[in-house]
């Protein structure tokens, strides 16, 4: 529950390893959140890494195996009561070429960056409803606004999660919960280690950033950088024949 100035007190990083997830919640601590919970594959037994002031507890999560997300949802409750902030921050991004040659692996990438959210945002979704109350965060990607023939595979996954986002923040309407879509572009990290950045780059810490005053605007839709927003009501009406011509 928000403590009495409103400030987020639990929070649950579905994803604990996440550079841009752990930025989040760090900056959540910062603000006043006091109770948190990492969820991630073998973390359990692990020793709980201090951000800041907050009681920091260790669950395991697997994304891949979507029969146990209810179960990790509900512990994570137990251990830190009614969930003000759930991020789930997990994904893979891997390359075309290597999916052009393995559609196995393009299958499973998928099944992660998008089953994986949809089994996760509905179990969270589920508590979030109950409690009357919290902000699910959902980590879309400009990929996913308009697919690219570059990265497509990750591309149409990020809009399928896009697309659920959207859908269960107007199932959740009316409930005192709510979804919140993040759509950054290129982030200079961990995951595209070795890429070049696009145009309009941003950082894990300038992600938190806009996902912190989004959440204390109330906002439905982050985009990262904001000019991405009207970059995109551009592209989305440039003719296929054009698009497919964008660089790679």
């Amino acid at each position: 529950m928000r403590n009495a100035l409103g400030s987020v007190d639990t929070v649950l990083l579905l994803g604990g390893r996440s550079e841009i997830g752990l930025a989040i919640v760090e900056r959540l601590v910062r603000d006043g959140a006091r109770r948190v919970v990492l969820a991630a594959r073998g973390a359990a037994g692990g020793t709980p890494p201090v951000i800041g002031d907050a009681e920091v507890h260790l669950v395991d999560f697997d994304a891949a195996r979507p029969e146990t997300h209810g179960e990790v949802i509900e512990t994570a409750a137990k251990l830190v009561g009614d969930l003000d902030v759930v991020i789930p921050a997990f994904g893979v991004l891997g390359s075309q070429a290597a999916y052009d040659a393995d559609p196995v692996a393009a299958a499973e990438a998928v099944a992660v960056n998008y089953g994986g959210h949809v089994s996760a945002g509905l179990s969270a979704a589920r508590r979030l409803r109950e409690q009357g109350h919290g902000t699910l965060v959902v980590l879309s990607s400009v990929a996913g606004v308009r697919v690219r023939r570059a990265n497509f595979v990750y591309g149409s996954a990020k809009a399928g999660l896009d697309g659920f986002a959207q859908g269960l923040g107007d199932a959740l309407h009316g409930s005192g919960a709510r979804v919140m879509v993040v759509r950054p572009g290129f982030v200079v990290g961990r995951m595209t280690e070795g890429m070049s950045p696009a145009p309009l780059s941003s950082t894990p810490g300038e992600v938190a950033d806009a996902v912190i005053a989004g959440l204390r605007s109330g906002a439905e839709t982050v985009w990262v950088p904001g000019r991405l927003r009207w970059v995109f009501a551009v592209t989305r009406l440039l003719p296929r024949a054009i698009w497919r011509r964008m660089p790679r």
